[in-house]
């Protein structure tokens, strides 16, 4: 940070430059680097070792299509997986589904946990819900060790660095797909159809090993690289793409409506390309 700015290097040509007013945590946990900043545009913002995770201002757009793109296809989701996501921002966004029973979270880094209630609590808000429940722990151990437990499974992890690597592999999405109910699904942010487009089509490939279908979905969240981003989501059983009308009416946020749910998955041209394997 120099000159009241926090600096993310995007890619290595590429930068991202935002005023802050003031630093309002900072710790080195076991796993990464995580600070809070008070910024000039953007609120609150959540940084893990120097990329941001999320803003106050724009959270939603990230948290809703996570959540609510796989709950409004289920047909009757009742168990509901978020591996990662500390912050919360997911498990409040799916918990907005009447029909859960139980929403379970693992996170390795209790710190985010402990600092998304600290500094985040509208982001936190799911985790005064009886239904919620936090599991400190490895998102990969926790799918390995519990086959057929799960309605859905939302993946909120950071970039395939440090502990997240093991989350974008083949023998993870097995795992994943085991840990699934049918019908079931699972979703993950992907990256930047702009900058990370190499990294789209391996992790596709590698959930095509585990999941008889996958597709793709954008949405749009202006502080991540290029502000297009990508979600996987993976499906165990006949399930379409099509979101129940009535519960998709009923949870509509501020970015996510079954509008938008449909047309996140008309891929522009190049996003296609990259998903299909071309150069």
């Amino acid at each position: 940070m120099s000159d009241q700015y926090f600096t993310e290097q995007q890619t290595p040509y590429l930068r991202l430059g935002v005023r802050v007013v003031r630093e309002l945590h900072a710790e080195q946990t076991q796993y990464q680097s995580l600070k809070v900043y008070e910024t000039t545009e953007l609120g609150r913002m959540l940084v893990l070792d120097e990329i941001i995770q999320l803003t106050t201002s724009d959270e939603f757009t990230y948290h809703e299509m996570v959540a609510h793109v796989p709950l409004t296809i289920h047909p009757d989701p009742r168990t509901a997986l978020v591996i990662g996501g500390g912050d919360g921002g997911v498990v409040r966004e799916a918990l907005r589904h009447d029909s859960l029973e139980r929403a379970d979270l693992v996170d390795i880094d209790e710190a985010v946990v402990r600092i998304g209630k600290q500094f985040f609590p509208s982001v936190s808000a799911g985790y005064a819900d009886p239904r919620s429940h936090v599991y400190i722990a490895d998102g990969i151990v926790h799918v390995r060790d519990h086959p057929g437990e799960y309605d859905v499974v939302m993946i909120d992890s950071t970039d395939p660095i440090g502990p997240a690597v093991g989350l974008f592999r083949a023998d993870f999405y097995r795992s994943v797909y085991d840990c699934l109910r049918e019908p079931g699904l699972f979703t993950q942010q992907i990256g930047s159809p702009f900058y990370n487009g190499e990294f789209i089509q391996q992790t596709v490939a590698a959930a095509r090993e585990a999941f008889p279908v996958v597709r793709v979905y954008t949405g749009v969240v202006p502080t991540y690289p290029g502000g297009l981003w990508c979600y996987l989501l993976g499906m165990k059983g006949e399930l379409g793409l099509v979101p129940n009308e009535a519960r998709a009416d009923k949870v509509t946020g501020r970015y996510y409506s079954a509008a938008v749910h449909r047309g996140a998955f008309c891929l522009p041209p190049f996003v296609a390309s990259l998903v299909n394997g071309e150069k």
